[in-house]
């Protein structure tokens, strides 16, 4: 099995999660900006090269490692649903790195961006970004979104609140 080594930002603004989904594949569920470290390249340094990629946003924040995740990919999504072909998830096991960035204020509350350039090879990819609550009832359930996307958010949940009672 291929090994994947992966970095994705759960960003912040309260308790509204920045994540994604794309227009053109509607079935794949929310996703949070991230992807392929290359090789050589830190986790922390390849979570802020695809987030920018990704994004079309430039970050000058501390990006904190908050959980990890080991994941054969052939299981993700069920069997029948899933295609390889290009611009889909690359087949292996991913290991993860999941960094939580928080905002002050939201840089915008819903854009398009094309990811140009993705790591499966294919045509550009449409993104379109918005905003959902961490606490609402679309973020709390983990179907919502594509490839164990939703399974760090009670971490997150957990992190937000403890920030939020420090502060």
């Amino acid at each position: 099995m291929r090994v994947y080594h992966k970095a994705y930002v759960y960003l912040t603004c309260g308790t509204d999660l920045l994540v994604f989904d794309e227009p053109d594949t509607p079935h794949l569920g929310l996703q949070v900006p991230g992807g392929t470290i290359d090789p050589g390249e830190s986790f922390l340094h390849g979570a802020m090269r695809e987030f920018a990629e990704e994004t079309g946003l430039e970050l000058d924040v501390a990006f904190d490692h908050f959980s990890s995740q080991d994941i054969p990919f052939e299981t993700i999504p069920p069997v029948g649903q899933y295609r390889p072909a290009p611009n889909r998830p690359l087949l292996g096991r991913h290991i993860r790195r999941n960094y939580h960035v928080r905002l002050g204020a939201r840089p915008k509350s819903e854009w398009e961006h094309y990811e140009m350039h993705p790591s499966s090879g294919g045509e550009p990819i449409r993104y379109r970004f918005f905003w959902v609550d961490l606490f609402g009832e679309r973020a709390s359930d983990e179907e919502n979104f594509f490839a164990a996307f939703g399974a760090p958010l009670d971490a997150l949940r957990k992190r937000v609140t403890h920030l939020a009672n420090a502060a």
